[in-house]
């Protein structure tokens, strides 16, 4: 390891990402690609299952056509056609293949794909010189000025020159290093669910949406997805508890709080959640943001999620974990080993465009309060997306552009 101060070439760096979804895989490509030795810690035994569809938009297309995936993405994209409101009854009041609720516009160079095929894709490309450790994830870590020491659950110990924590809104690095979740997260006012079921409706690269008329809870949202193969079920529950209060840590106790909450829906919510008992891939979780005044800390920085989650609710977090991944590799490459340096540029270039992105995510959920307090149709309310307030935050989400490394 180098002494304080001493600057090294990336051939000369190991760096450990800690989570390997959107961010992490996508980081450790562009490191790789600059020469640093590169090891992924991910705590599930493989890559994860399940996961929303998300849209990679933006920079984010920019930063795949360079890496030499966009062509894949595409292909494995959802591919939606439009979208449906229906009633209590099945009964459709309105569709538009215009809009989709998950991936807005139809005819945007954006796509829509699943978190896990997406997150396939950017580990593929990453080849075979990353190394990825699955089953295991950082059980303590301490660092000075030269080095990184982990010890990792499975009881091996090893250094690194960088650490890097790309493990979620619930981060386990984050934790280690700057401190208790509460001090960091913001709880939105709402617990977004997801499953896989199968297409039992018969959707055609459609999505459906289930307006509650009845009850506290938004209702439910199914799309098609691999060719119509399956569906993905989406449910939100509005809560103003916060997660250490409202959401069990058992996710067989997630399932009945779904159940309770959707005990007297119609449509389809019956056998909806009936598939949901067996669903593998079953997640619920808060709808929140994390903000913190510094994304690093000595030697330890974090990417995506775990230092700046915008929530769903912004459709932009894929997009922004993609971005941060490629200019962070980028800084730490034009830095020369020199972590401060690179840290600190890593945070100007992206901090205007991860304000903007989390409020986007404040726009939305309040433009959604108001179509429910004013009973508006939904695909109404999509229409209306390119103007007042979204205009003015899309503008400055518009003006981010990334630099050439």
């Amino acid at each position: 390891m180098s002494t304080s101060g001493e600057t090294k070439h990336p051939k000369d760096m190991s760096v450990l990402i800690s989570g390997a979804s959107i961010g992490g895989p996508t980081l450790a490509y562009w490191l790789n690609r600059y020469g640093f030795h590169v090891t992924v810690v991910e705590r599930a035994p493989g890559l994860r299952p399940g996961g929303q569809a998300i849209d990679v938009r933006g920079p984010a297309l920019e930063v795949a056509e360079r890496m030499g995936v966009l062509d894949e993405i595409r292909r494995q994209s959802t591919a939606l056609r439009g979208m449906s409101v229906v009633d209590d009854d099945g009964n459709e009041l309105s569709r538009t293949t215009e809009h989709t609720a998950s991936g807005g516009r139809i005819d945007s160079p954006d796509v829509e794909i699943l978190r896990d095929d997406l997150a396939r894709i950017l580990f593929a490309a990453g080849g075979d010189e990353i190394e990825y450790l699955f089953d295991d994830s950082i059980a303590t870590l301490e660092q000075d000025d030269n080095e990184v020491r982990v010890v990792f659950r499975s009881g091996t110990a090893r250094t690194f020159d960088l650490v890097v924590g790309a493990d979620g809104v619930h981060s386990h690095t984050r934790g280690l290093v700057f401190g208790a979740e509460e001090n960091h997260l913001r709880h939105l006012g709402s617990y977004l669910g997801v499953w896989s079921a199968p297409n039992h409706l018969g959707l055609d690269r459609w999505e459906v949406l289930y307006r509650m008329r009845d009850g506290d809870q938004w209702g439910a949202m199914v799309m098609s997805v691999r060719d119509n193969t399956e569906a993905r079920v989406f449910i939100g529950i509005e809560s103003d508890q916060p997660p250490a209060r409202f959401l069990p840590r058992d996710v067989m106790e997630q399932k009945r709080l779904v159940a309770r909450e959707y005990a007297d829906a119609g449509w389809e919510m019956p056998q909806l959640l009936k598939e949901m008992w067996d669903a593998p891939d079953f997640h619920l979780d808060s709808v929140a943001q994390i903000h913190m005044d510094s994304w690093s800390r000595g030697r330890v920085a974090l990417l995506g999620d775990a230092g700046y989650c915008a929530s769903p609710s912004s459709g932009q977090g894929t997009t922004m974990a993609m971005a941060a991944a490629y200019v962070l590799a980028g800084e730490l490459r034009d830095a020369a080993g020199d972590h401060h340096a690179a840290f600190a540029a890593y945070e100007r270039e992206l901090r205007d465009f991860v304000a903007a992105n989390q409020e986007i995510a404040l726009v939305a959920r309040a433009h959604i309060q108001q179509q429910r307090a004013a009973d508006t149709d939904l695909i109404e309310v999509l229409s209306r997306h390119e103007e007042g307030d979204f205009a003015r935050v899309f503008k400055k989400v518009l003006a981010f552009r990334l630099k050439d490394y």
